[in-house]
Parts: C-alpha cells; sequence; structure tokens
C-alpha cells in the first residue's frame, strides 16, 4: 500500500484439476503478482483443493495442509498479501474456506462459505457462521465466497463496520445451459459498488468438469465503488488482472446511509455491526 491506494490483483484458473497443479499455478501466479508491483493476490474458491467434489471429497487433510503451508511460504518468500482457498474436511462435513495469508506467510484470518450452492456442496459441505471482516495494512476488509455474494448483509453489514474492500473468490460453474444464461441475464457476481460504495475484487474460475457438464464462466473482475470496471478477465482463460485502488473513492456512502435511515432500524443495524466485529476473529469451525 502506498498512500491512500492499494494495488490488488485477481487470478483466474481452472475449477477442476488436482491439486498438485493448483500449487504449481498458485505459486507461480504469487510470484507475478509480486513482480507486477501487487499488495494483494486474490485466488478463486477452493484454487488449492479443486472445487470438483468427486475429487475433493478423497483429498488426504494432510496434503491439503501441505498445500496451504507452501502457499504461506510464498506469500512470505514474495512479501505479499494472498487469499487462497481449499475446501477441508472436519469431523461434521467439510468447510468451503477462504484464508487471508500475510506478508510474514500467516494466517491472519479465515472464513467460512456461508450459503451452500450446488448439489454436491450441499451434500458435503456445512455452512460457516459469521462474517469476515480483517485488515490488511491498515484497510478494513471483508470476504464473501461465491453464491454469499447474492446476499447483501454478508458484506453490507462489514461495510457498516468499515470494510471498503470486498474481495470474492468464486467458482461459479454449473451446467453449461445455466453457465450461458448466467452470462446472458447477468454476471454470477453483481457489483456490490452500487449499493455499498466499496471495491469489489472477484476472482473467479474457468474451464469444463472432467466429465463435460459442467463448465465455468470465467470473467472476474474488479469494480470501483460506482460499479465501473477497472480490470475484467475474459470467459475462458486462465489470467491474472491487476488495477490500483484508490481508497479515498470507497466512501461506503449507501451503507452509512442505512444505518441512519430509516430510524427504527438504527439500533438494530448497529447491535448487528457490534456482533459482526465480534465475531471477527472466531475460527471457522
Amino acid at each position: 500500500m502506498t498512500g491512500k491506494t492499494l494495488q490488488v490483483s485477481c487470478v483466474q484458473m481452472h475449477w477442476a484439476r488436482p491439486m498438485e497443479e493448483n500449487l504449481a499455478k498458485t505459486l507461480a501466479y504469487v510470484e507475478r503478482a509480486a513482480e507486477a508491483g501487487s499488495r494483494v493476490v486474490l485466488f478463486p474458491e477452493a484454487n488449492l483443493t479443486s472445487y470438483y467434489f468427486p475429487y475433493v471429497v478423497g483429498l488426504d487433510a494432510g496434503e491439503v495442509r501441505k498445500a496451504l503451508d507452501a502457499t504461506c511460504e510464498a506469500a512470505r518468500r514474495h512479501g505479499i498479501w494472498v487469499i487462497a482457498g481449499t475446501v477441508r474436511k472436519t469431523a461434521d462435513r467439510h468447510l468451503n474456506l477462504a484464508h487471508v495469508i500475510s506478508p510474514d506467510g500467516t494466517i491472519e484470518h479465515e472464513y467460512a462459505k456461508v450459503h451452500m450452492a450446488g448439489r454436491d456442496e450441499q451434500r458435503y459441505c456445512r455452512g460457516g457462521n459469521k462474517l469476515s471482516l480483517f485488515e490488511i495494512d491498515g484497510v478494513v476488509c471483508t470476504l464473501v465466497i461465491c453464491r454469499d455474494g447474492r446476499h447483501p448483509e454478508l458484506y453490507r453489514l462489514p461495510a457498516m463496520a468499515g470494510a471498503q474492500v470486498l474481495f470474492h473468490p468464486s467458482c461459479s460453474s454449473d451446467e453449461i445451459e445455466a453457465v450461458a444464461w448466467k452470462r446472458v441475464s447477468g454476471r454470477a457476481q453483481q457489483p456490490v459498488g452500487p449499493n455499498s460504495k466499496i471495491f469489489h475484487c472477484v476472482a473467479n474460475t474457468v474451464g469444463q468438469s472432467p466429465d463435460g457438464l459442467q463448465t465455468s464462466s470465467g470473467m472476474s473482475f474488479i469494480r470501483e465503488p460506482n460499479g465501473i470496471p477497472l480490470a475484467e478477465a475474459g470467459f475462458y482463460q486462465e489470467e491474472m488482472i491487476t488495477a490500483v485502488l484508490d481508497l479515498e473513492r470507497a466512501d461506503r456512502g449507501y451503507v452509512r446511509d442505512s444505518l441512519q435511515n430509516p430510524p427504527f432500524l438504527r439500533e438494530h443495524w448497529e447491535r448487528m455491526v457490534t456482533e459482526v466485529k465480534q465475531r471477527a476473529g472466531l475460527p471457522p469451525e
């Protein structure tokens, strides 16, 4: 971060590759983002493990941890914030996690996806029970994962608590017809700035599932608080996009207005914001 700006890179990756391949690409993109001068690099939902559940549910938990440790080491080696994703097995099903890794290689914050999406995720995963609130170099930020973005309270409450940047790892994968419909009718990840006045950084996936029945919508983006795109990725290719965020533009105007009006809701908003802050540091178990 320099002055009142923050340079962010978002990486678009295939969603259904083996973990060894995913890790190699992740480490390479961490290096690329650092070389580009970015302070933060955001990866898609479950970028390390993949989001293809017939594969994910068979992964060894120790191997997943090793991949995450290697990503932490890359963050430390290159001196950059990294937001990476895994699907982790627990005593009660799996958690779909985003890990915020600091430039010293420490996991500073973890968030578990709240709203499960497709049939496999609903079968194998359970939702988290907190909202995301953390800082990057003094900048208050928040996270949602994929379908969570359809539920504005998950990022508007953190914005009420001070968040200026929403990081949105995603794997918008579905049957081919559904993905085509989403592209025609509107993005799977709809810009949040127009209802919050914060930055919105999306890292989505591309590619087909091994059986060829599903695909992903691509079009990762970085948008400023009025919803205007600063950078966008394509439909099909793996790539990295980068933009500089002028943080003064993220004045959170719409959520600050919501805190005040209508008056009868003020105390309820304030109580919820307090609880969001209190729960932010809890582990996602």
